[in-house]
């Protein structure tokens, strides 16, 4: 605050116009000196009287007061010479240092001189704690006490605990505290500008470093801290991955290069703080192998810890390893094979090296022992494996795959039933062939085939239908379930069916009968059959695989035209079987499918022969005799001529042995209305004399049943009669036994009643005679019971009150003997005399000589004459009695 034209002057201006000014104690007034333009200070208790040519600039202000601990600024301070005393000009006017500040600590109250200025108010020094510190600049050149120069442009800390005294040549640019530095902790300093550590070493500008002591840090005023570093906890599990970023020496004194890398372990320090010359690149954790794992280690470091480039390491189990910068796991930790009996391993060497297996022979053991085991002798050789080389290990065994050996694939071995079986082809000769009926496992040199068959063939081998139960049934379709190809492919050939298979290699056919389950080889095929279904018949409409043999039957429906031009249709069901002779041989086999389409062939023949056979003859004709007429052209006549029994094909072997019309429709429309006509009127005619019959035959039954039953109306009224007759007598009959009843049983209840009560009656008498019996016996055995516990108190009562009594006398007895024993023999003597004497000397007080006074019949007792006559004393004859 300025004092420079009087802070309070506005508010006392009538103060400050007065002539006579009161300046208390501790205040202060600047005088102006208007003829000389000179301001002076006058300091109170002081009355002050204005001279006219003065003006005081500004009413009394209080002077300043530094307290203990504190401290002020001023500007343009006064100069003082060595004694402290304010210097003047000539003309009286106080020597300031323009532009100059000075600090003022704790003093007596001052005043400012006119141009002197309050730079910064009172306060408080500041106080710097422990663990901190302030960090100073030098403003200018100067020389500090203790003799070291600062030059403008230094900085320097001032440590705690203290109280800083500020001074004008320095500013205070910060507070700095101490940084904590913990167990496991670190902190990263860099250097403002070229100097010397705490530490003592040198420090170039830039550079960093870390200080990991445990306890606060005071960082210099040329260092700053750029970030507390925590340390990396390394445990058995556990590594650390690092990476220099310049070269350096580690703190095990190992030369690193810019870019290297390495893992710290447990095994070099549990805690691990990454220097300033480290960057930590992640943490490993650790790779843990039990006694059935592996694994493969790509680019693996070598003694020299360098890493080992295209190169492969495996490492098996028990064990535990970190894995080290650049190395990596090929296919991750892998299982060791455990291989059973079952299984193989096919394996493939990616380069050259020389394999070591055992080979096992088998010794026989002599005839005669047939129970000894065989001996095994096992020799390890070495075989050269060269790259690309294929082999296989079977089980039961463990196998870990070296470096050089890549596991192609695992085999297992694939169980076959009897009818079952794979397709196996050698990859080498590329022969294929079938294993059917037992285990097999594939070699290195074998695979597994794909059969391809035709896809109509396919379908039908999906197709859930039954050959025989469902050969009319053509709507469903295959299942879509995809079949195995590397499989045997297997067909359930049923009864009375053949299958025909070909070999396309050997050239041959083969037929199997059923029922039979046929397998194709690796080249063969189902002879597939195309014949003609529906009605009428046409062509490639049942696909099927294996031939029926019949019998069955199949119908067709063919067009005739008889001589008279009335076109038919004929709907004709023919029943065929194949001839066979069992068991066949293979001619006759081969020609049951020589007829590509035997169904169609059969029925274009016998439609053949039945449209020349009906050409021939009218249609009445034909509609009296067309059964005798088709199966005549059909079969044909043998020698009798007689019509044969069946129609053979040779080619095939197939029978036709009968024939049934189901059906014949005209085609012509007018023929059909005629034939519909003439089949009408004979229906009515047959109608109505079957009408007639019935109505006549209705009425004679009718005529029957009204004499039976009028017969039986008549029956039915005697029978009625002779039932109401039987009704009067036991009415009547009832009617009397009511009567006689009600008295009779009257009687019997009050005979029952008077019965019932004397023996109620009886029984009560009974009962309380009881009664008085069971009480009696029960108050004689209580009274019983009473006088014995009676009986039992008195005595138990009397003997107690004896022993009380023995038990009294023994005491009093053994009271009695104490007591004498205890005043003794000489005691009882002297209490004896004691009497005797007391007495006589009582009559010689008395002066008596004697006196005797007796009965003459009670003998006198000398000893006691004396208390008898006077009596004897209170205490003397208690002991006396006692």
């Amino acid at each position: 605050m300025s004092k420079k034209g009087g802070s309070r002057g506005q508010e006392s201006e009538g103060l400050v116009d007065a002539s006579i000014i009161r300046i208390p104690p501790h205040h202060y007034i600047h005088v102006l000196d208007q003829n000389t333009n000179i301001a002076r200070v006058e300091i109170g208790p002081l009355t002050y009287i204005r001279q006219d040519n003065e003006r005081v600039l500004f009413a009394p202000v209080r002077m300043i007061m530094v307290p203990p601990r504190h401290y002020c600024v001023v500007l343009n301070p006064v100069a003082r010479d060595d004694d402290n005393q304010v210097l003047f000009d000539e003309s009286g006017q106080a020597k300031l240092r323009h532009a100059d500040l000075e600090i003022r600590l704790t003093r007596d109250p001052f005043p400012l001189y006119p141009g002197e200025e309050i730079q910064q108010d009172v306060t408080p020094l500041q106080i710097v704690y422990p663990d901190t510190a302030l960090r100073l600049q030098a403003l200018l050149d100067f020389e500090e006490d203790g003799g070291e120069k600062r030059v403008a442009g230094d900085e320097w800390l001032f440590e705690g605990p203290g109280t800083y005294i500020p001074k004008k040549e320095v500013a205070v640019l910060e507070t700095i505290k101490a940084t904590v530095i913990r167990e496991n902790q670190a902190i990263r300093l860099r250097a403002r500008k070229e100097g010397v550590d705490r530490g003592g070493v040198r420090r170039v500008t830039g550079e960093e470093w870390l200080v990991s002591k445990v306890g606060a840090y005071l960082p210099g005023a040329h260092e700053e801290v750029l970030d507390i570093v925590n340390a990396f906890i390394l445990t058995d599990k556990k590594a650390l991955h690092v990476r220099a970023v310049r070269a350096f020496k580690d703190a095990g004194g190992r030369e690193r290069r810019t870019g290297e890398e390495w893992l710290v372990t447990m095994a070099d320090s549990e805690a691990h703080i990454p220097s300033v010359s480290e960057e930590v690149v992640g943490v490993v954790d650790v790779t843990t192998l039990n006694s059935r794992q592996y694994c493969v280690i790509l680019d693996p470091v070598g003694p020299d810890g360098k890493p080992q480039l295209g190169k492969k390491r495996v490492v098996k189990g028990e064990r535990s390893f970190f894995l080290q910068p650049g190395e990596y796991l090929e296919q991750g930790i892998q299982d060791v094979y455990v291989l059973s009996e079952e299984e193989g391993l096919v394996l493939r060497a990616v380069e050259a090296f020389n394999d070591t297996e055992e080979h096992v022979e088998e010794e026989e053991a002599e005839e005669e022992e047939l129970m000894e085991e065989r001996a095994k002798r096992s020799r390890r050789s070495g075989i050269l494996r060269r790259p690309g080389d294929r082999w296989m290990l079977r089980g039961p065994l463990e196998y870990v795959p070296p470096a050089a050996v890549e596991v192609v694939l695992k085999r297992q071995a694939i169980p076959l039933d009897e009818n079952e079986g794979i397709y196996v082809r050698d990859i080498k000769t590329g022969k294929v062939r079938a294993v059917i009926g037992h285990t097999y496992m594939l070699t290195q040199d074998e695979e597994l085939w794909e059969k391809e068959l035709p896809a109509n063939v396919e379908a039908l081998l999906a197709t859930p239908h039954d050959p025989l139960a469902d050969r009319s049934d053509r709507t469903r379709t295959g299942s879509g379930q995809d079949r195995c190809k590397t499989k045997v492919v297997s067909y359930r050939v049923p009864h009375n069916a053949a299958v025909q298979v070909y070999d396309y290699r050997e050239k041959k056919a083969r037929v199997v009968f059923g029922p039979e389950m046929v397998m194709l080889g690796p080249d063969e095929q189902f002879t597939m059959l195309s014949l003609s279904g529906d009605k009428p018949k046409r062509a490639n409409v049942i696909k099927a695989v294996c031939l029926l043999l019949g019998p069955d039957f199949f119908t067709d429906i063919i067009t005739i035209e008889t001589a008279d031009h009335a076109r038919l249709q004929l709907q004709l069901s023919y029943n065929w079987h194949f001839d066979l002779k069992t068991p066949a041989n293979s001619a006759e086999a081969a020609a049951l499918f020589s007829v590509p389409d035997f169904v169609g062939d059969a029925c274009k023949a016998i439609a053949s022969r039945v449209r020349g056979a009906v050409a021939s003859v009218q249609f009445d004709d034909f509609h009296k005799n067309s059964n005798r007429i088709i199966c005549s052209a059909v079969f044909g006549f043998d020698e009798k001529l007689a019509v044969r029994p069946s129609l053979r094909f040779n080619q095939n072997n197939l029978v036709i042995s009968s024939v049934d019309i189901q059906s014949v429709e005209p085609i012509d429309q007018r023929t059909r209305d005629a034939l519909q006509k003439s089949v009408q009127l004979a229906i009515e005619i047959t109608t109505n004399s079957q009408e007639a019959a019935a109505r006549h035959e209705a009425e004679r039954l009718e005529q029957e049943a009204r004499g039976k039953l009028e017969r039986q109306r008549i029956t039915d009224q005697a029978e009625a009669e002779r039932a109401r007759k039987e009704l009067l007598e036991l009415e009547a009959l009832s009617a009397a036994v009511e009567s006689t009843g009600a008295a009779k049983a009257e009687a019997q209840s009050r005979a029952e009643a008077a019965r019932i009560q004397g023996e109620a009656a009886v029984n009560e008498a009974k009962l309380k005679a009881e009664a008085q019996r069971i009480e009696a016996e029960a108050e004689l055995q209580r009274l019983a019971k009473a006088r014995e516990q009676e009986l039992s108190y008195k005595q138990q009562m009397d003997n107690l009150e004896v022993e009380k009594q023995k038990s009294l006398a023994r005491i009093e007895s053994e009271r009695f003997g104490q007591l004498v024993q205890s005043l003794g023999s000489d005691t009882l003597k002297e209490m004896a005399r004691a009497g005797p004497e007391l007495q006589v000397k009582m009559l010689q007080a008395l002066g008596l000589k004697s006196t005797l006074i007796t009965d003459g019949s009670s003998p006198i007792n000398l000893f006691t004459t004396a208390n008898g006559l006077l009596g004897a004393l209170p205490g003397l004859g208690q002991g006396q009695g006692q």
